[in-house]
């Protein structure tokens, strides 16, 4: 691997090897290669000055990081940027996982659902938002049919819980998701005036 990009204007590029692509198939191949991570390729310089500064969000006191695990994931938890006056939150598909990354209630959609909750809420009070703050969902239960209503249920206890009104827009999918022991898993949207965050 080597890093291309010495251009005062461009952050690097890290531009992977030949051998990176070894075991591809000849289609994966040649999209790596027009992609320019393999070498003899530039790659795309992304100017430093046109990204939005970021940063990851975390709430490790009840759930790991994603390149944890025993074969790491390449995602964060959570990403937080500003826009002007406001603060975007975008939380990533979250379930019931613990601080060890693994997975709490096996066979217990609500006690799960719980847990993502709680999960979700952690992450939130780690950039100094709220469930007031979220503005959408996407909710994914392995077994729309079958949990559905138990997943309605408890969302509206929560919500109303919490107070919520209006409520955040919201989706819900069927959808396998990456583990066969997890039956829901959510995804989320805050915003909230900057002086608010952390």
């Amino acid at each position: 691997m080597r890093i291309n990009g010495n251009n005062d204007n461009a952050a690097p590029v890290v531009v992977l090897s030949r051998d990176s692509a070894h075991g591809c198939t000849q289609d994966e191949y040649d999209e790596m290669l027009a992609l320019g991570i393999l070498s003899g390729e530039t790659g795309a310089p992304r100017a430093a000055r046109d990204i939005i500064e970021r940063h990851a969000m975390q709430a490790s006191s009840v759930l790991n990081e994603a390149f944890d695990y025993e074969r790491p994931a390449s995602f964060s938890r959570g990403v937080r940027f500003d826009l002007g006056d406001k603060v975007m939150l975008l939380i990533s598909g979250t379930a019931s996982v613990d601080e060890a990354g693994c997975t709490t209630h096996v066979g217990d959609f609500r006690a799960q659902l719980w847990r993502t909750y709680r999960n979700i809420s952690e992450l939130l009070a780690a950039e100094g938002a709220t469930w007031h703050d979220i503005v959408r969902t996407t909710c994914y239960l392995r077994d729309i049919e079958r949990d559905y209503k138990d997943f309605n249920e408890v969302r509206k206890a929560f919500f109303d819980w919490l107070g919520l009104d209006p409520l955040p827009a919201s989706t819900g999918i069927q959808a396998r998701l990456c583990r066969e022991d997890l039956l829901v898993e959510i995804e989320a949207i805050a915003v909230m005036p900057r002086d608010r965050g952390r």
